[in-house]
């Protein structure tokens, strides 16, 4: 069975993917305080780089990066505090680009990685200055690995959901098992929207 890593696996959307994950992988969640009983966990905080460092090192050749871990703030840009603004590119992009080059030049051939970004980058809302932009930096983030792993058997791609609802977790871990699956060995440094609407 496929060892995947995962990162915010315990949150609403995390828990629905990783549900259906576990049906078909070995999951390995990184965790900061719990971890359900149906999968495996490494303790690790995601805003520490020692401890992914370490964390990830538990992880003999993982074939897949989950990368669910974010959050959100709103904000205009000339409302948004420096604290904010850290926080969301902490959480947004910094915790996303230790993972990855983490467990990079540990991953197995092929392998995949995916991360969950957000429709905001491609609408530019108001009133969500700090979040879009890190969302939008990790688009490139994505843009960028995938340029450096071409031709080695390694994907990596983001997922663009836009407000998550019921559907529309189930549809982000749809297109989730898809990107693992052999039938997307072909798909790299894609940017893909996912809606909830039929």
């Amino acid at each position: 069975m496929k060892t995947l890593l995962i990162t915010g696996g315990t949150g609403g959307l995390g828990s629905v993917v990783v549900a259906r994950l576990a049906r078909e992988y070995r999951c390995v969640l990184l965790y900061h305080s719990t971890v359900p009983d149906l999968v495996e966990g490494v303790r690790a905080d995601l805003g520490d780089e020692a401890s992914v460092r370490a964390a990830v090192a538990q992880v003999d050749a993982p074939y897949g990066l989950v990368h669910l871990a974010g959050g959100w703030a709103g904000g205009k840009v000339s409302e948004t505090t420096t604290e904010t603004w850290e926080r969301m590119i902490g959480l947004n992009l910094t915790s996303a680009f230790t993972v990855i080059r983490e467990v990079l030049p540990r991953m197995a051939r092929p392998g995949r990685i995916i991360t969950i970004s957000s429709e905001a980058t491609r609408k530019k809302l108001a009133a969500s200055a700090a979040y879009t932009i890190a969302k939008t930096a990790l688009n490139t983030l994505i843009e960028m690995t995938a340029a450096e792993v071409a031709g080695s058997g390694i994907t990596a791609n983001a997922l663009l959901p836009g407000t998550l609802d019921d559907v529309l977790r189930e549809r982000v871990a749809d297109a989730i098992l898809f990107l693992l699956s052999d039938a997307a060995a072909g798909i790299n440094g894609s940017l893909i929207a996912v809606e909830s609407r039929s």
